[in-house]
């Protein structure tokens, strides 16, 4: 018979999902897993098979919280845009979440499609809304969410890595700018054009 978890899955997984927002991924360790359980490594692995298992419920663990904030957007006007502002307040509130779901090495991501399946609820979502509210294909849809997309998850590289801060009005300028700009060029019909490269550049 099994010995009988002293703690649930639920709670070690909290408490290491606490140690990857404060320290960050690399100091989560089944010793301070233990450490901050107040027990030995024994409980961590009846209840895990091993600490791959453990890490890889931290990040759908990491994901869930990012989607909380992308849920506050539903109840701003206009919807895509407060999605963006959600993603750098997440960046800003949990910059080593924000890179462990981010920043961290994927060696199956070959392309963006690779990455939009990795992001969740937050993706689908932001492509349902712009085209609810733009009157835009699921391919033009799909096409402003990839470059709007880019272009705020930079802006939360920056504040996570502490490389660079923005006052929130800079923020919603920066965003703002970047989705009319493209929204006008994919009304325009020349989106295409300009995301292809010149054979004579290539």
């Amino acid at each position: 018979m099994p010995p009988k978890a002293k703690f649930t899955r639920e709670e070690i997984v909290e408490k290491a999902l606490d140690i990857a927002a404060e320290k960050g991924l690399k100091s989560l360790t089944a010793r301070e897993l233990g450490t901050v359980l107040g027990c030995s490594t024994r409980p961590i692995f009846t209840a895990f098979k091993n600490m791959d298992e453990v890490l890889l419920e931290v990040r759908k663990a990491a994901l869930g919280k990012f989607e909380e904030y992308t849920r506050r957007a539903m109840d701003f006007t206009p919807v895509y845009k407060e999605l963006g502002v959600q993603m750098v307040l997440f960046a800003t509130e949990h910059p080593k979440l924000y890179r462990l779901l981010f920043m961290t090495e994927k060696p199956e991501a070959e392309n963006f499609d690779d990455v939009f399946r990795n992001l969740g609820d937050m993706a689908t979502l932001s492509v349902e809304v712009i085209q609810r509210d733009y009157d835009l294909s699921y391919e033009n849809a799909r096409l402003l969410f990839k470059h709007n997309w880019i272009q705020t998850y930079a802006i939360g590289a920056l504040i996570a890595t502490g490389v660079c801060r923005f006052g929130a009005d800079e923020i919603q300028d920066i965003l703002s700018r970047e989705f009319v700009a493209m929204l006008m060029l994919i009304k325009s019909g020349k989106a295409e054009s300009c995301t292809t490269i010149p054979e004579k550049n290539k």
